[in-house]
């Protein structure tokens, strides 16, 4: 094996999809260069395609800002129209400057070299201390550690054991985003501190609640997430990992947060060395690396913001998305006004989108603007990963206008009656339970697990109808168009709930019509629990709800 093999501006190792939906590798600069010929990146998983487009933006970043639109070298200033005229320039293009691109990408490629003797890509040559992990703890996909295997895996144990180049470079990048916190601290590292080492905690995208937009193909997406004006801050100087005169190979450091994107998008979380056996990588060597305070990091364009403690509104966290909820169910914090009044905070991507692509005239008001999210989800402390999700929404660009503010009150209220429905058929699924002979106990586990999956339920059938209803929406519409689009709606979420009620009494056996009585511990006295009786109740809860519906 050559010290110095597998250069990633060269070999094919990002995955994508062109329009044929073929799935291919290709190099760092065909994936820039040739963006608007794929549909999307296609990695192993959506959080590994975000780590890998980091990545891209981060060199996007920096080419934008000492390339002008015609592909020649001028530093860009810090100036709001300048900015946003580079990038509109090349939006309009419909395709990334090739001159430019190869130009830089051909003055650092040497820093590309994912093995290298002196400076191997995101990661610390000579690392000889830190947690020893095999391949299949590099596989986001298995994510197996040494103590704990997986029983069923997609691969086979060769597969497992060992990985190609150009899947570990994608890995590579995943581990640096997302790494858990099962890594410890050397006794080398404590030493050199004095005694203690601080805990990053996990990789600096898994403390996140992602988000990011997407496009018709690569090009756009890309396009749409290069954010020129974060938090009314030019993007005009930039420096990515690769352009440091040194690597840190120092432990658990904490530092204050970078002031360019180029930087923050090539974060080195963590001080990573692979081993190579054969061709093929065989583990890897971890140390805990850079880390800064999450509170306030307002840098970061890709997340969501809340106010994480009512008593310290002047720090705002990133909030981490919640897996067993549809992405609608959070538009409040992911639409939010930009200065909303409980201080919660719009993200960079939506924001930037908001007030300079659509707010300067670069789309149309009935482009439809997709937002993703994408994320991990650890247990035991961030300790291992249990879970890996994603989710998507669509819906016109004017939503997050001016225009859209009313709308976007109407459609918080919509999902309001949403979670008030939930909660009315939970209760009623319980009643009906008691009805038919079961225990209101506490105890009874079976009577506490039913507003669960009564309410998981109810919002799976509601998922796709309310997508499309908000898919729908023209914010432009007059008040007669606007009072038909939410009749629409609340005609359906009505019969939705209704339909699924109905569904739950005809399971039941027929003993809960006639009821059953259970005495109430407090004051003794007995209470009947009937289906025809909490199905009335429930029927009067829904169309107090939804009056003159």
């Amino acid at each position: 094996m050559s010290d110095i093999e597998f250069n990633l501006i060269d070999e094919p190792w990002i995955k994508v999809i062109d329009n044929e939906c073929n799935v291919m590798e290709v190099s760092l600069k065909d994936a820039i260069i040739h963006a608007h010929e794929y549909k999307a990146l296609s990695g192993e998983l959506p959080t590994q395609d975000v780590a890998v487009m980091r990545l891209i933006l981060a060199v996007l970043h920096t080419v934008i800002s000492r390339y002008d639109e015609n592909g020649d070298e001028e530093l860009l200033e810090d100036d709001e129209d300048e900015a946003l005229e580079r990038w509109r320039a090349w939006w309009e293009n419909k395709r990334f400057p090739e001159n430019a691109i190869t130009d830089y990408l051909d003055k650092w490629h040497e820093r590309f070299w994912l093995f290298h003797p002196e400076r191997p890509f995101f990661q610390v040559a000579g690392l000889n201390i830190g947690t020893d992990y095999d391949s299949p703890k590099l596989n986001g996909e298995i994510s197996e550690s040494g103590n704990k295997t997986r029983l069923f895996s997609p691969f086979s144990e060769n597969e497992k054991q060992y990985l190609s180049y150009s899947c570990s470079a994608r890995w590579l990048l995943y581990l640096n985003a997302f790494d858990d916190t099962s890594s410890k601290p050397t006794k080398e590292g404590k030493l050199k501190a004095g005694g203690s080492l601080p805990s990053p905690g996990i990789g600096w995208l898994g403390k996140l609640g992602l988000i990011y937009l997407t496009g018709e193909n690569l090009f756009e997406t890309l396009m749409l997430n290069l954010v020129m004006v974060n938090d009314d801050t030019i993007q005009y100087k930039q420096k990515p990992l690769w352009e440091n005169a040194k690597i840190s190979d120092s432990e658990r450091v904490k530092i204050t947060i970078p002031n360019n994107l180029a930087e923050l998008y090539t974060l080195q979380s963590r001080r990573i060395l692979l081993k190579r056996k054969n061709n093929m990588i065989e583990g890897y060597k971890l140390l805990g690396g850079d880390f800064f305070d999450k509170e306030n990091a307002f840098l970061e364009p890709m997340t969501v913001w809340k106010v994480a403690n009512k008593d310290k509104t002047n720090e705002i966290s990133p909030k981490r998305h919640d897996s067993s909820k549809q992405m609608w169910r959070e538009f409040s914090v992911i639409y939010n006004d930009e200065k909303s009044e409980d201080k919660n905070r719009r993200s960079g991507v939506v924001n930037w989108y908001s007030n300079h692509i659509y707010g300067q005239g670069c789309v149309s008001a009935s482009f439809m603007m997709t937002t993703a999210i994408a994320s991990v989800e650890y247990g035991d402390k961030d300790f291992f990963v249990k879970n890996v999700f994603s989710d998507s929404l669509t819906m016109h660009s004017a939503l997050l206008s001016e225009i859209g503010r009313n709308w976007r009150a109407l459609i918080e209220d919509e999902i309001g009656k949403c979670e008030s429905l939930a909660g009315y058929i939970a209760d009623f699924a319980k009643k009906i339970y008691v009805s038919s002979g079961g225990s209101n106990s506490q105890k009874d586990k079976h009577y506490n697990e039913i507003p669960g999956k009564v309410k998981e339920q109810l919002y799976y059938r509601f998922d796709i109808p309310f997508r499309e209803w908000l898919r729908s929406i023209d914010p432009e519409c007059d008040d007669s168009e606007k009072k038909n689009k939410l009749y629409e709606w609340q005609k359906n979420a009505k019969n939705i709930a209704i339909s699924y009620a109905k569904e739950l009494v005809d399971e039941l056996p027929e003993t809960a019509i006639i009821g059953h009585s259970v005495k109430n511990t407090k004051d003794n006295k007995s209470e009947l629990f009937s289906a025809p009786r909490a199905f009335n109740y429930l029927m009067y809860k829904v169309k107090k709800l939804y009056e003159g519906v």
